[in-house]
C-alpha cells in the first residue's frame, strides 16, 4: 500500500490532476464505493481531504463506517468536471486511524467539525487510474500508476 505521497513522488502529472479534480467544487469530494461482506458494493458521495501527503476522510456512523471497518477495501472515484472532462479512480485500502496526535492536525484542517461519532480512514493507494480527454474527444487517455509491491 502507498499514500498519496507516493503518488505525487512516482506520477506527479495523476497527483496535480488528481487533486484538481477531488477539489473541482472547492471542498474535497468523491463518491466511495464500499464492500459489504454479504451484499453488493455501496457508493456514497463523501468528503475528502489531502493532508500532509495523505488522503483522508471523516466517516460518521453509517455503513459506510463499519463496511471500512469491517473489510477496508475501497474504490474512490472524483466528480466529473464538465469544463475539463477527466476523471480519476483510486483503489486501495482504508486505515483507520485511531491515534488522537495523527487525528487531531488533520481535524483541525477539515471543513467541518467532526464530532465523536466521526471515524478518520486513511486511504492507502493500491492504484490511480486518470482519465484525460477533450470534450469532443472519446475515449479518454488513460495514464495509470500502481504501488510497487511490497
Amino acid at each position: 500500500m502507498a499514500s498519496w505521497r507516493d503518488v505525487e513522488a512516482a506520477s506527479p502529472h495523476i497527483a496535480a490532476e488528481g487533486r484538481r479534480l477531488l477539489y473541482v467544487t472547492g471542498e474535497g469530494k468523491a463518491f466511495l464505493a464500499t464492500v459489504r461482506g454479504d451484499g453488493p458494493l455501496r457508493i456514497h458521495p463523501i468528503t475528502v481531504g489531502l493532508v500532509d501527503g495523505g488522503l483522508y476522510a471523516f466517516i460518521n456512523t453509517s455503513p459506510k463506517q463499519g463496511d471500512l471497518r469491517a473489510d477496508g477495501r475501497f474504490a474512490l472515484h472524483t466528480y466529473h468536471d464538465p469544463g475539463h472532462p477527466a476523471e480519476l479512480a483510486l483503489r486501495g485500502h482504508a486505515r483507520h486511524v485511531s491515534d488522537p496526535s495523527e487525528r487531531e492536525p488533520i481535524e483541525a484542517d477539515w471543513p467541518f467539525e467532526p464530532d465523536a461519532t466521526y471515524d478518520l480512514f486513511e486511504f492507502e493507494l493500491d492504484s490511480a487510474v486518470l482519465g484525460e480527454r477533450t470534450a469532443d474527444e472519446w475515449p479518454p487517455r488513460y495514464t495509470r500508476w500502481t504501488a510497487p509491491a511490497s
